[in-house]
């Protein structure tokens, strides 16, 4: 699953695209996203779209200890409270994905972008958190092919800014449609760098 990923852009890029009030001011290049790191997000608040400083992943059920960063099952009760709930989705900015290749102790780094856009989005949920920052996650879903070939498992749910208004407003019936394989057509691998 993605644990990696880049968010080269900058707020006035991230704002203009997906619509969004920055709240979150100045925003560093983010050249490796990992999770239990801020990251900016975008949601919607009163019909307005915010950008905004969150932390990925989902503090643990039961005596896990790392924090849950994919929403692959999205049936389940652990998930489904956030996804019905259009306040509870965000947008995850991100430039490029990272999957990893080989066996262990020889594994590599493939990243994957968007052909015609250099900003795009993971369809996300996010809740707070007491005394903390508030936590966000991502879906995913059934690998496309290019991505397949290096992580046959998932890849995230991948939005461009034609589908944001629908991921954030649209009720769950109609959201869930949007998980689904991204075109491989639109999309290339960058390699390992």
């Amino acid at each position: 699953m993605c644990n990696l990923y880049r968010m080269k852009s900058n707020a006035t890029e991230i704002g203009s695209l997906f619509n969004a009030r920055n709240a979150a001011g100045n925003l560093p290049v983010f050249d490796a996203v990992y999770p239990d790191r801020d990251a900016p997000i975008v949601r919607s608040i009163d019909g307005d779209r915010t950008l905004e400083i969150f932390t990925w992943g989902f503090p643990p059920p039961g005596q896990a200890k790392r924090p849950v960063t994919n929403v692959r099952n999205l049936t389940s009760p652990f998930w489904l409270s956030a996804l019905k709930r259009p306040d509870r989705r965000c947008l995850v900015p991100v430039t490029s994905f990272c999957e990893w290749e080989g066996k262990p102790g020889a594994k590599r780094k493939v990243w994957f972008e968007l052909k015609d856009r250099p900003l795009f989005a993971f369809a996300g949920i996010w809740r707070p958190v007491e005394a903390d920052c508030p936590r966000f996650a991502f879906l995913t879903c059934t690998p496309n092919q290019i991505v397949g070939a290096v992580h046959p498992k998932a890849m995230p749910v991948i939005l461009t800014e034609d589908m944001a208004e629908d991921w954030l407003a649209a009720p769950w019936e109609e959201a869930a449609k949007l998980a689904r394989p991204f075109p491989d057509s639109r999309m290339k691998m960058t390699g390992d760098f």
